[in-house]
């Protein structure tokens, strides 16, 4: 199960806040998603290919600075290494999504 967590924004929308494991390598990657609501957020990660995504609780909310970072990217969908490196940016959730270049 996701450890995870939401906010309510003054406005009315959430951003929710998932750690999940990495689909293409090891470790795990933490993930945000701002939309109306929780349904609507667990409903963009399904549509991009995610399809066991669930949220169950408020264990670990987004973090004021990641509601700043989902909230300046044009998306709305940004992921970065659980547990954070050290000052990783944010990357835009094509970049999870795509399989990894060959090496030559």
């Amino acid at each position: 199960m996701a450890d995870g967590g939401f906010t309510k924004l003054p406005g009315g929308s959430v951003v929710v806040a998932l750690t999940l494991p990495r689909p293409l390598g090891e470790g795990g990657v933490r993930v945000l998603v701002h939309a109306a609501n929780r349904q609507r957020a667990l409903t963009r990660l399904r549509n991009l290919g995610l399809r066991a995504v669930y949220l169950r609780g408020n264990t670990a909310p987004p973090t004021p600075d990641e509601v700043t970072a989902v909230l300046h990217h044009p998306d709305g969908v940004v992921w970065r290494t659980a547990p954070d490196r050290g000052g990783e940016l944010w990357h835009p959730m094509a970049a999870l999504l795509r399989p990894p270049a060959p090496a030559s």
